[in-house]
């Protein structure tokens, strides 16, 4: 007799909530954060400056992740939560 084990489980499901977004950026301090991939920081210091001429950001700050396969790191968020009123993330190839 041959016994079959099934390996999977059930997905478990998760609520997100996101966060409110703002109804205008003009005056607001921006924060990038970028995975170290490739090409991140550039693609990142570019939406900065667009959204600094165009949509009127008091600033931009970019931030380091220690590599693309982990969340940002418990210094970047506390230091997003302080200096910044919304956050950018983005990735590069």
């Amino acid at each position: 007799m041959i016994e079959v084990l099934d390996p999977t489980t059930e997905a478990l499901t998760q609520t997100i909530e996101y966060a409110p977004r703002p109804s205008a950026l003009k005056g607001m301090r921006v924060a990038l954060i970028q995975n170290t991939k490739f090409s991140s920081d550039k693609l990142l210091a570019r939406i900065g400056d667009i959204l600094k001429t165009e949509h009127g950001v008091a600033e931009w700050k970019m931030y380091h992740k220690h590599n693309s396969s982990v969340p940002a790191h418990a210094e970047i968020i506390d230091e997003v939560k302080k200096t910044a009123d919304v956050m950018v993330a983005g990735i590069g190839d």
